[in-house]
Protein backbone atom coordinates (compact mmCIF):
# COMPACT_ATOMS: atom_id res chain seq x y z
CA UNK A 1 0.00 0.00 0.00
CA UNK A 2 1.35 3.32 -0.75
CA UNK A 3 1.80 5.98 1.67
CA UNK A 4 0.32 9.50 2.00
CA UNK A 5 -0.37 12.18 4.57
CA UNK A 6 -3.45 12.79 6.92
CA UNK A 7 -4.54 15.85 8.59
CA UNK A 8 -6.54 14.98 11.71
CA UNK A 9 -8.20 18.04 13.97
CA UNK A 10 -6.93 17.79 17.33
CA UNK A 11 -10.96 18.03 18.32
CA UNK A 12 -11.54 14.87 16.44
CA UNK A 13 -8.50 13.27 18.51
CA UNK A 14 -10.56 11.91 21.64
CA UNK A 15 -12.35 9.56 19.55
CA UNK A 16 -9.68 7.50 19.05
CA UNK A 17 -8.48 7.41 22.55
CA UNK A 18 -9.57 3.72 23.10
CA UNK A 19 -8.26 2.43 19.30
CA UNK A 20 -5.29 4.62 18.38
CA UNK A 21 -4.32 7.18 21.16
CA UNK A 22 -3.11 7.02 24.32
CA UNK A 23 -3.89 10.06 27.01
CA UNK A 24 -0.54 10.84 27.05
CA UNK A 25 0.05 11.60 23.53
CA UNK A 26 -3.56 13.23 23.49
CA UNK A 27 -1.63 15.30 26.40
CA UNK A 28 0.93 16.58 24.49
CA UNK A 29 -0.29 18.89 21.77
CA UNK A 30 -0.12 18.29 18.26
CA UNK A 31 1.82 15.11 17.04
CA UNK A 32 2.83 13.54 14.06
CA UNK A 33 2.83 9.94 13.75
CA UNK A 34 4.62 8.15 10.87
CA UNK A 35 2.32 9.29 7.89
CA UNK A 36 -0.55 10.72 9.87
CA UNK A 37 -0.56 14.69 11.00
CA UNK A 38 -2.46 15.68 14.28
CA UNK A 39 -3.36 19.09 13.74
CA UNK A 40 -6.43 21.87 13.35
CA UNK A 41 -8.46 22.67 11.30
CA UNK A 42 -11.34 21.01 9.72
CA UNK A 43 -13.82 19.84 7.12
CA UNK A 44 -16.67 18.46 8.66
CA UNK A 45 -18.38 19.52 11.74
CA UNK A 46 -16.61 20.21 15.06
CA UNK A 47 -19.19 17.28 16.08
CA UNK A 48 -18.16 15.14 13.67
CA UNK A 49 -15.85 12.25 14.84
CA UNK A 50 -12.52 11.37 13.59
CA UNK A 51 -11.46 8.09 11.74
CA UNK A 52 -9.54 5.69 13.53
CA UNK A 53 -5.91 5.79 12.54
CA UNK A 54 -3.89 2.48 11.99
CA UNK A 55 -0.10 2.67 11.85
CA UNK A 56 0.81 1.41 8.41
CA UNK A 57 3.91 -1.12 8.88
CA UNK A 58 4.15 0.79 12.05
CA UNK A 59 5.87 4.35 12.22
CA UNK A 60 7.39 4.11 9.02
CA UNK A 61 8.14 7.51 8.70
CA UNK A 62 10.19 7.17 11.50
CA UNK A 63 11.57 3.92 11.77
CA UNK A 64 12.48 1.07 9.32
CA UNK A 65 8.99 -0.60 7.94
CA UNK A 66 7.42 -3.25 9.75
CA UNK A 67 10.52 -4.05 12.12
CA UNK A 68 9.98 -3.82 15.86
CA UNK A 69 11.53 -0.53 16.11
CA UNK A 70 8.72 1.05 13.84
CA UNK A 71 6.46 -0.80 16.30
CA UNK A 72 7.82 1.15 19.44
CA UNK A 73 7.82 4.20 17.94
CA UNK A 74 4.44 3.99 16.72
CA UNK A 75 3.99 3.33 20.41
CA UNK A 76 5.97 6.44 21.08
CA UNK A 77 3.45 8.37 19.22
CA UNK A 78 0.82 7.22 21.18
CA UNK A 79 -0.73 5.03 17.99
CA UNK A 80 -2.04 2.04 19.57
CA UNK A 81 -2.77 0.35 16.21
CA UNK A 82 -0.48 -1.08 13.89
CA UNK A 83 -0.56 -2.88 11.26
CA UNK A 84 1.87 -5.59 9.62
CA UNK A 85 2.56 -8.16 6.83
CA UNK A 86 3.34 -11.90 7.44
CA UNK A 87 5.07 -14.50 4.95
CA UNK A 88 6.71 -17.68 5.43
CA UNK A 89 10.34 -18.70 5.32
CA UNK A 90 11.89 -21.67 3.27
CA UNK A 91 11.86 -23.53 6.71
CA UNK A 92 8.55 -22.63 7.95
CA UNK A 93 8.95 -19.56 10.23
CA UNK A 94 6.23 -17.21 10.24
CA UNK A 95 7.63 -13.46 9.41
CA UNK A 96 7.68 -10.16 9.32
CA UNK A 97 7.73 -8.44 5.49
CA UNK A 98 5.96 -6.60 3.15
CA UNK A 99 7.62 -7.15 -0.18
CA UNK A 100 7.73 -10.79 -1.27
CA UNK A 101 11.70 -10.20 -2.06
CA UNK A 102 14.18 -8.66 0.66
CA UNK A 103 16.54 -6.38 -1.62
CA UNK A 104 14.39 -3.46 -1.09
CA UNK A 105 14.28 -3.19 2.91
CA UNK A 106 17.65 -5.44 3.73
CA UNK A 107 20.88 -6.08 2.48
CA UNK A 108 20.05 -9.22 1.30
CA UNK A 109 21.57 -9.17 -2.28
CA UNK A 110 24.89 -7.97 -0.38
CA UNK A 111 25.08 -10.99 2.39
CA UNK A 112 23.83 -13.51 -0.44
CA UNK A 113 24.58 -12.55 -3.41
CA UNK A 114 24.52 -15.03 -5.89
CA UNK A 115 20.79 -15.59 -4.73
CA UNK A 116 18.46 -13.20 -6.75
CA UNK A 117 15.74 -12.15 -6.51
CA UNK A 118 16.08 -12.94 -2.77
CA UNK A 119 12.63 -14.01 -2.67
CA UNK A 120 11.53 -14.11 1.21
CA UNK A 121 10.35 -17.96 0.94
CA UNK A 122 13.66 -18.86 -0.44
CA UNK A 123 15.77 -17.88 2.33
CA UNK A 124 15.42 -20.00 6.22
CA UNK A 125 15.12 -18.19 9.33
CA UNK A 126 19.03 -18.60 10.01
CA UNK A 127 19.54 -16.90 7.12
CA UNK A 128 17.04 -13.80 7.52
CA UNK A 129 18.54 -13.25 11.06
CA UNK A 130 21.43 -12.43 9.29
CA UNK A 131 19.86 -9.13 7.17
CA UNK A 132 20.03 -5.86 7.97
CA UNK A 133 16.91 -4.86 7.83
CA UNK A 134 17.59 -1.39 9.13
CA UNK A 135 20.95 0.43 7.65
CA UNK A 136 18.61 1.48 4.04
CA UNK A 137 16.43 3.59 6.47
CA UNK A 138 19.48 5.45 8.25
CA UNK A 139 22.22 4.75 9.86
CA UNK A 140 21.16 4.44 13.64
CA UNK A 141 18.88 1.78 12.43
CA UNK A 142 21.87 -0.74 11.47
CA UNK A 143 21.94 -3.68 12.58
CA UNK A 144 17.51 -3.62 12.70
CA UNK A 145 16.39 -7.34 12.41
CA UNK A 146 13.49 -8.77 10.01
CA UNK A 147 11.17 -9.89 12.62
CA UNK A 148 9.52 -13.20 13.48
CA UNK A 149 5.76 -12.96 13.90
CA UNK A 150 6.07 -14.67 17.23
CA UNK A 151 8.77 -11.46 18.28
CA UNK A 152 6.37 -8.73 16.75
CA UNK A 153 3.50 -10.28 18.92
CA UNK A 154 5.37 -10.08 22.05
CA UNK A 155 6.47 -6.75 21.36
CA UNK A 156 3.02 -5.88 20.89
CA UNK A 157 1.98 -7.39 23.99
CA UNK A 158 5.02 -5.36 25.75
CA UNK A 159 3.51 -2.02 24.15
CA UNK A 160 -0.12 -2.76 24.90
CA UNK A 161 -0.47 -2.22 20.72
CA UNK A 162 -3.13 -3.78 18.67
CA UNK A 163 -2.78 -5.54 15.21
CA UNK A 164 -4.14 -5.68 12.21
CA UNK A 165 -2.37 -8.68 10.36
CA UNK A 166 -2.15 -9.19 6.77
CA UNK A 167 -1.60 -12.38 5.64
CA UNK A 168 0.74 -11.58 2.50
CA UNK A 169 0.85 -13.25 -0.53
CA UNK A 170 -0.85 -16.50 0.74
CA UNK A 171 -0.64 -18.40 -3.15
CA UNK A 172 3.08 -18.23 -2.18
CA UNK A 173 2.65 -20.26 1.44
CA UNK A 174 0.54 -23.18 0.77
CA UNK A 175 -1.35 -23.60 4.36
CA UNK A 176 -0.21 -20.19 5.98
CA UNK A 177 -3.54 -19.78 7.24
CA UNK A 178 -3.59 -21.71 10.20
CA UNK A 179 -0.45 -21.54 10.48
CA UNK A 180 -0.88 -17.67 11.47
CA UNK A 181 -3.95 -18.96 13.56
CA UNK A 182 -1.23 -21.55 15.65
CA UNK A 183 0.84 -18.60 16.37
CA UNK A 184 -2.02 -16.20 17.38
CA UNK A 185 -2.84 -19.11 19.66
CA UNK A 186 0.23 -20.05 21.25
CA UNK A 187 1.14 -16.35 22.19
CA UNK A 188 -2.26 -15.90 23.59
CA UNK A 189 -3.76 -13.77 20.70
CA UNK A 190 -6.95 -15.83 20.82
CA UNK A 191 -7.79 -15.13 23.94
CA UNK A 192 -11.44 -12.98 24.90
CA UNK A 193 -9.29 -9.86 25.50
CA UNK A 194 -7.18 -9.78 22.18
CA UNK A 195 -10.26 -11.18 19.85
CA UNK A 196 -12.56 -8.86 21.66
CA UNK A 197 -10.83 -5.52 20.88
CA UNK A 198 -6.68 -5.94 19.58
CA UNK A 199 -6.74 -8.08 16.58
CA UNK A 200 -8.02 -7.75 13.02
CA UNK A 201 -6.58 -10.31 9.88
CA UNK A 202 -6.84 -9.03 6.74
CA UNK A 203 -6.15 -10.32 2.96
CA UNK A 204 -6.37 -9.60 -0.46
CA UNK A 205 -7.32 -13.37 -0.88
CA UNK A 206 -11.05 -13.49 -0.41
CA UNK A 207 -10.51 -17.45 -0.23
CA UNK A 208 -7.35 -17.16 3.22
CA UNK A 209 -9.79 -14.47 4.56
CA UNK A 210 -12.84 -16.77 4.43
CA UNK A 211 -10.40 -19.72 5.59
CA UNK A 212 -9.49 -17.77 8.98
CA UNK A 213 -13.00 -17.13 9.69
CA UNK A 214 -13.78 -20.86 9.20
CA UNK A 215 -10.70 -21.62 11.56
CA UNK A 216 -11.53 -19.00 14.12
CA UNK A 217 -14.78 -17.69 13.52
CA UNK A 218 -14.55 -15.35 16.41
CA UNK A 219 -11.63 -13.49 14.99
CA UNK A 220 -12.53 -10.07 12.94
CA UNK A 221 -11.30 -10.10 9.50
CA UNK A 222 -11.30 -7.82 6.81
CA UNK A 223 -11.30 -8.41 2.89
CA UNK A 224 -8.68 -5.43 0.99
CA UNK A 225 -9.85 -4.54 -2.31
CA UNK A 226 -12.81 -2.97 -3.32
CA UNK A 227 -15.49 -6.13 -4.52
CA UNK A 228 -18.35 -5.33 -7.08
CA UNK A 229 -21.23 -4.66 -4.73
CA UNK A 230 -23.04 -7.63 -5.99
CA UNK A 231 -20.33 -9.42 -4.29
CA UNK A 232 -20.56 -8.45 -1.17
CA UNK A 233 -23.21 -10.20 0.86
CA UNK A 234 -21.61 -13.37 0.16
CA UNK A 235 -18.38 -11.61 1.56
CA UNK A 236 -20.12 -10.49 4.44
CA UNK A 237 -20.37 -14.12 5.89
CA UNK A 238 -16.95 -14.43 7.03
CA UNK A 239 -15.75 -10.82 6.33
CA UNK A 240 -16.28 -7.81 9.09
CA UNK A 241 -14.53 -5.23 7.34
CA UNK A 242 -13.98 -4.50 3.78
CA UNK A 243 -10.34 -2.24 3.21
CA UNK A 244 -10.10 -0.70 -0.28
CA UNK A 245 -8.10 2.14 -1.88
CA UNK A 246 -9.64 5.37 -1.39
CA UNK A 247 -9.29 6.27 -4.51
CA UNK A 248 -11.67 3.64 -5.39
CA UNK A 249 -14.60 4.76 -2.98
CA UNK A 250 -17.49 6.55 -3.91
CA UNK A 251 -20.79 7.20 -2.07
CA UNK A 252 -22.84 4.34 -3.58
CA UNK A 253 -20.28 1.33 -3.00
CA UNK A 254 -19.53 2.70 0.80
CA UNK A 255 -23.52 2.52 1.01
CA UNK A 256 -23.38 -0.87 -0.23
CA UNK A 257 -21.13 -1.87 2.08
CA UNK A 258 -22.61 -0.36 5.74
CA UNK A 259 -26.40 -1.96 4.32
CA UNK A 260 -24.72 -5.15 5.57
CA UNK A 261 -23.75 -6.73 8.80
CA UNK A 262 -20.77 -9.30 9.27
CA UNK A 263 -20.29 -12.53 10.31
CA UNK A 264 -20.38 -11.32 14.38
CA UNK A 265 -23.72 -8.97 13.50
CA UNK A 266 -22.65 -5.41 13.55
CA UNK A 267 -22.31 -3.19 10.05
CA UNK A 268 -19.31 -3.72 8.01
CA UNK A 269 -16.82 -1.57 8.70
CA UNK A 270 -14.42 0.12 6.04
CA UNK A 271 -10.50 1.23 6.55
CA UNK A 272 -9.20 3.05 3.67
CA UNK A 273 -5.93 3.15 2.61
CA UNK A 274 -3.41 5.05 -0.04
CA UNK A 275 -4.87 8.05 1.88
CA UNK A 276 -4.09 11.85 -0.63
CA UNK A 277 -2.15 14.08 1.12
CA UNK A 278 -3.97 16.51 3.57
CA UNK A 279 -6.72 14.68 3.75
CA UNK A 280 -8.92 15.19 6.84
CA UNK A 281 -9.93 12.96 9.33
CA UNK A 282 -13.51 13.79 9.92
CA UNK A 283 -13.99 14.57 6.33
CA UNK A 284 -13.22 10.62 6.21
CA UNK A 285 -15.13 9.86 8.82
CA UNK A 286 -18.27 11.88 7.55
CA UNK A 287 -18.19 10.10 4.16
CA UNK A 288 -18.53 6.66 6.24
CA UNK A 289 -14.72 5.41 6.34
CA UNK A 290 -14.58 4.33 9.88
CA UNK A 291 -10.52 3.96 9.67
CA UNK A 292 -7.41 4.67 7.57
CA UNK A 293 -4.61 2.50 7.29
CA UNK A 294 -1.55 5.00 7.76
Amino acid sequence: MLRRSLRIPAAGVAYLVTAAMSSSAMASGPEEYADVTVSSGARAGPGTPAAMVIAHRGASRYAPENTLAAVDAAHRRGLIWVENDVQRTKDGRLVVMHDTTLERTTDAAKVFPGRAPWRVGDFTAAEMARLDAGSWFGKRFAGERVPTLADYLRRLDRNGQRLLLEIKSPKDYPGIEAQVVRELRSRGWLDRDHVRSRLVVQSFSVATVKTVHELVPQVRTGILGAPDVHKLAAYARFADQINPRMSALSSRWLAAVHRLRGPHGRPLQVYAWDVAKNTNARSVRARGIEGVIE
